[in-house]
């Protein structure tokens, strides 16, 4: 059974000796398990000609990390909406299912330390940043009424309790370690819970959305809580009703800073339940 990979291809700050950017590939395997580790994810760098930036290319380089992974992902994960046509025919091509998604954490912090640690090296390297991916978002999607949940709350957890997460009972879901971001077994980690008599249907479709981060907006009334999805959608968690539960909004935001960004999502029958229709950790991250 293959993994998820996250992929990225682009210019980086380095000229070739005719002075065009050199374009790179790199491709990792993102965690589903919060006790992975890290340094044992397989990852795949390559860079790329100016002259031969085209799907044929990229194809023939996810062939070459298929290769050397010896398996080939069930997915492959993309975040540059600016690259859609060239990444998703390249990856189409090589037989492999992909999906615009900002759930690219390990790629994320590769693409930093290759930023501060490798292109400096590089001949040809220029101190200059990238064009941002960060385009215009669009208005945030309503949730379908049949998936509304009837009640839901913040809730905090110990980064500590998630050293069980595996032992759960959760239907879908997705998690990663939090030893990768840096966070400690005291921190508390900020979350939402969602209780709904239809938490199977409405876990299965949260599932299909790739899901990058919950955040506070602050623009309506008293606010709201956006969930952020796939490469640029979101959508209307939930109002917020009251200036008591605004409070609890900031909160959740001032908890996920502290938590650099990580928080996570949960959908359950009911509070009594001990079982999780669905559960995603989540990591909130700027992309540049």
């Amino acid at each position: 059974m293959g993994s998820i990979w996250e992929l990225d291809f682009y210019s980086r700050p380095i000229l070739d000796e005719n002075q065009k950017k050199v374009w790179e590939v790199l491709i990792c395997e993102s965690p589903s398990d919060v006790r992975a580790n890290p340094e044992s994810l397989f990852r795949f760098a390559k860079y790329c000609p100016s002259t031969q930036v085209n799907s044929g290319w990229l194809r023939t380089a996810i062939d070459e990390a298929i290769e050397k992974a010896t398996v080939s992902p069930t997915r492959i994960r993309f975040f540059r909406r600016q690259m859609n046509n060239m990444i998703t025919k390249a990856c189409k091509d090589a037989g492999i299912p992909v999906q615009p998604s900002r759930r690219i954490l390990i790629l994320h912090k590769w693409l930093e330390q290759r930023i501060e640690e490798v292109y400096p090296k590089e001949p040809g390297y220029q101190a200059i940043s990238n064009p941002s991916v960060r385009l215009d978002a669009p208005v945030p999607q309503r949730l379908p009424d049949a998936l509304e949940s009837e009640k839901w709350g913040f809730v905090t957890l110990k980064a500590s309790d998630f050293t069980e997460m595996n032992e759960w009972d959760i239907g879908f879901g997705e998690g990663f370690p939090l030893s990768m971001m840096g966070i400690e077994e005291e921190a508390k980690i900020p979350g939402i819970l969602l209780f709904s008599g239809r938490a199977i249907p409405l876990a299965a479709w949260m599932s299909g959305l790739e899901l990058a981060n919950l955040k506070f907006d602050p623009s309506l009334n008293n606010g709201r809580m956006i969930l952020e999805t796939g490469a640029s959608e979101s959508w209307v968690l939930a109002n917020i009703r009251n200036s008591e539960m605004q409070t609890e909004a900031k909160a959740f935001e001032q908890a996920k800073q502290k938590a650099n960004g990580v928080h996570f999502i949960g959908v359950q029958s009911s509070p009594e339940s001990e079982s999780f229709a669905g559960f995603w950790l989540l990591q909130e991250v700027v992309l540049a």
